[in-house]
C-alpha cells in the first residue's frame, strides 16, 4: 500500500472519504447478493446521517440496532462515526427485559430493528415510559435515499461512537464506550512495524462471521475500511456459510475454537478450497492443540494467530504471530502471545506496581485503544482504568522473559462459552426466584464443545424438591439461553469461608482438576 497521509488518519471519516475517493468502485460491504462500492457507501452514510439528524439524533446522542450481522448495521456504524452520534448495537439473541435495559440504560432516541425482530422491538419499547422510536431497519435505509445531508462537523477522535455491552459482574451490562481513535489508534504502529498481517491488496476480504454486539464482530468493520478492502457479511455464524466464504474469496477471519471446531468438522469442508485463506485469527479461549493441529492440517497454508483481549480495550492486544505456532506443541503455545505494537502490558500486583517476571498477577493494559470508561458509571470506571490511564483486565497471569503473557485465571468469575461472556451473578439473579430454591452459586466448567459452559450448584429450601430440568427452562425464560445452565447439582450445602463468601474456587475444583490452567 503507498505511503500517503491516510497513515494519520484516526476516524471511520477519513478513511470512507479517502476510499471513496481511490477506489470507488471498490467493494467495501457484501451480504448476500448485496454489494456496496466505496463510493456508494460514502454516499449512502450521508443520506443516513440526514435521517438520523431528522429523527432528533445528534452528536452524543445514542440510538441502537436490533438485528443480525448485517451490511445495514455497517454502514451505520459508518455513520454514526462520522457525525458523532453513538451506535449500540443489541445482541439478538438477548431476552426481552434485557433488550429494554439496554434500551433504558442508553437512553436510545431510535431503534432500527431488521424484520424479524420488529415485534420484539415494538413490545420492549411500547412498555417503556419515553422509549426510543423503533423503525424497520429496511424501510429506515429506503426512506434515508431520499434525503440530503446538511453540513455536519465530524467528532473529535476522542468522543464515542459506538457503545458496546459486555455483562458487568453486579448483574446488569455495562456499555463501554469506543471512540474512532480507539477503533483505529494500533493500526499505525503495526503498519510501521511492518508486520505482514498487515499488508492488504485491494483483493483481501475481511469475513465478519462473529456477532456484532461483540468487538470480535463488529472490529471487523474499521478492519475492512481502515484498509480499503470488503467484509464478507454472514447473517450469523454457520459452518456452511464460512466455508463458501472462504471459497468466494475471504482472506482474513476472526473465529471463536468452537466455530473452527464446527467449521473444519463440517463434511464440506473436505472439499473446500483454503488456499485464498490468508491468516485465521481465533480467541476468547486458548485453542486445544489436538484442534489447532486438525485445523492446520485442513488449512496447511494459513497462518493461524490466537489473540487476545476485552471490549474494554476494543479487541485485540496482544497476539501469538503464526511463528509461534508448533504443531508438535511447545510453551508459548500456551501463551496468549505479546503485546501488539503501541500497546504496553505489565503483571501487577495488589499494590498496583508491576511484579517481577514470571509471578501471577493481574494483566493490565495501557493502550489508545483503551476504552475512556463505562457509560454513565463513574465508580466501575475508576475500578477499571486507574488514574495513570492503565486498564485492570480482571485476568490474573504471568509474564515471561521475554513477554509473552500466560493468562491463568480469571480474578473476575467470568465464563466464556462458545465466545460469549456471561457473568455467574447475572445468571444467579435470573435463578433466584424460583420457588424451590434457598442458595445457588453459578460456576464454568470444561466442554469440549464450548470451552467452558454454564454450571448452577444449587440449595433446595427445606422440604422442597429441585427438578433441574425445570431450573433450566426457568432461567431460559429470563435471560439469554446462552446464559443459562446447561446442567445443574444439587447440593446440601455452600461451601463457605470464615467471612461466609461462597467458595466458587473449591465449586470449581472438581471439574478442573488434571486440567493445566483453570481457564478452558
Amino acid at each position: 500500500m503507498a505511503k500517503s497521509a491516510k497513515a494519520d488518519y484516526t476516524s471511520l471519516d477519513e478513511f470512507l472519504t479517502y476510499w471513496a475517493r481511490e477506489r470507488p468502485d471498490g467493494v467495501a460491504l457484501e451480504e448476500g447478493e448485496r454489494r456496496t462500492t466505496y463510493g456508494e457507501a460514502e454516499a449512502l452514510t450521508r443520506q443516513l446521517m440526514a435521517f438520523l439528524a431528522a429523527h432528533g439524533v445528534t452528536k452524543g446522542d445514542r440510538f441502537a440496532y436490533l438485528g443480525k450481522n448485517s451490511d445495514r448495521y455497517f454502514l451505520l456504524l459508518y455513520a454514526a462515526g462520522r457525525m458523532g452520534a453513538v451506535i449500540a448495537p443489541i445482541g439478538w439473541r438477548l431476552a426481552p427485559r434485557e433488550i429494554g435495559y439496554i434500551l433504558g440504560d442508553t437512553g436510545s432516541k431510535l431503534l432500527l430493528a431488521e424484520a424479524e425482530f420488529l415485534d420484539t422491538a415494538k413490545a420492549v419499547c411500547g412498555s417503556m415510559e419515553g422509549g426510543p422510536a423503533v423503525f424497520d431497519a429496511v424501510e429506515a435505509f429506503t426512506a434515508a435515499r431520499d434525503m440530503v445531508l446538511t453540513a455536519v462537523t465530524p467528532p473529535h477522535p476522542d468522543e464515542p461512537v459506538l457503545q458496546l455491552y459486555t455483562s458487568g459482574t453486579t448483574g446488569n451490562p455495562k456499555g463501554a464506550q469506543l471512540s474512532n481513535r480507539n477503533l483505529f489508534s494500533l493500526r499505525k504502529p503495526s503498519v510501521e512495524a511492518d508486520l505482514p498481517w498487515q499488508k492488504f491488496e485491494a483483493t483481501d476480504c475481511v469475513l465478519g462471521a462473529m456477532p456484532i454486539a461483540h468487538i470480535g464482530g463488529t472490529g471487523s468493520g474499521p478492519i475492512a475500511v481502515g484498509n480499503g478492502i470488503r467484509i464478507h457479511i454472514l447473517p450469523e455464524f454457520t459452518p456452511l456459510g464460512a466455508l463458501e466464504a472462504i471459497e468466494g474469496g475471504a482472506t482474513l477471519l476472526f473465529l471463536v475454537p468452537a466455530a473452527i471446531q464446527m467449521m473444519i468438522q463440517h463434511p464440506r469442508a473436505a472439499e473446500t478450497d483454503f488456499s485464498g485463506l490468508r491468516y485465521l485469527m481465533y480467541g476468547a479461549a486458548p485453542m486445544p492443540l489436538e484442534l489447532l493441529k486438525e485445523a492446520v492440517r485442513t488449512m496447511p497454508d494459513t497462518g493461524f494467530m490466537q489473540v487476545y483481549g476485552m471490549t474494554e480495550t476494543t479487541g485485540t492486544i496482544s497476539m501469538l504471530p503464526p511463528e509461534d505456532h508448533d504443531l508438535a506443541g511447545n510453551q508459548r503455545m500456551r501463551s496468549a502471545g505479546k503485546a501488539v505494537p503501541g500497546v504496553q502490558i505489565e503483571v501487577r500486583g495488589g499494590n498496583n506496581k508491576e511484579l517481577p517476571r514470571g509471578e501471577i498477577g493481574e494483566v493490565c493494559i495501557l493502550s489508545p485503544s483503551n476504552t475512556a470508561g463505562y457509560w454513565k458509571l463513574p465508580e466501575a470506571t475508576a475500578k477499571t482504568i486507574d488514574p495513570d490511564g492503565w486498564l485492570h483486565t480482571g485476568d490474573a497471569g504471568i509474564m515471561d522473559d521475554d513477554g509473552y503473557v500466560y493468562i491463568q485465571d480469571r480474578i473476575k468469575d467470568m465464563i466464556i462459552s462458545g465466545g460469549e461472556n456471561v457473568y455467574p451473578a447475572e445468571v444467579e439473579s435470573a435463578i433466584y426466584g424460583h420457588p424451590a430454591i434457598a442458595e445457588v452459586a453459578v460456576i464454568g466448567i470444561p466442554s469440549e464443545k464450548w470451552g467452558e459452559e454454564v454450571k448452577a450448584c444449587i440449595v433446595a429450601k427445606p422440604g422442597m424438591e429441585i427438578d433441574c430440568n425445570d431450573v433450566i427452562a426457568y432461567t431460559r425464560e429470563r435471560i439469554a439461553a446462552f446464559k443459562a445452565p446447561k446442567s445443574v447439582d444439587v447440593i446440601p450445602e455452600m461451601p463457605r469461608n470464615a467471612s461466609g463468601k461462597i467458595l466458587r474456587r473449591q465449586l470449581r475444583a472438581p471439574y478442573w482438576e488434571g486440567q493445566e490452567r483453570q481457564v478452558n
